[in-house]
């Protein structure tokens, strides 16, 4: 079957399903933390094999200077099949040429960023979440 890609909310059960599987280190014990995550989301686009969710990109943005690539997660059986890498080109193109994309790798995904083009940083800053 071929992979859908649309854009808007996705259920909160089964992007916790896609987080769980990728290994994506999100609160997937807390469905209301994860619900009101995408609540106050401006741009979410998800990857649908039928009526499966198989992969999702959810970001903030103000569409015009700055879009955050918060998650990006495939499930692990999906993973290499370009899923991830047209996810973040859909992301791009709806937030527009003019906004830079910016994220925060997960620990086993710092090579796959650079495969794809995007550039490393050393000029950001954090405050951890304490939860």
């Amino acid at each position: 079957m071929p992979i859908i890609y649309r854009t808007g909310d996705v259920p909160t059960d089964a992007a916790i399903a896609v987080y769980r599987d990728s290994g994506l280190d999100h609160p997937v014990d807390d469905p209301k933390r994860i619900a009101a995550m995408y609540r106050h989301s401006d741009l979410i686009i998800s990857a649908w094999e039928d009526d499966h969710l198989v992969g999702v990109a959810r970001s903030i943005t103000d569409r015009v200077y700055c879009c955050y690539l918060s998650d990006l997660a495939v499930l692990k059986a999906y993973q290499g099949k370009g899923i991830g890498k047209e996810l973040i080109a859909r992301t791009r193109a709806e937030a527009g040429e003019g906004c830079m994309l910016l994220l925060l790798s997960a620990p086993g995904a710092m090579t796959y960023y650079p495969a794809i083009g995007m550039e490393a940083l050393s000029n950001a800053f954090t405050f951890q979440r304490k939860h």
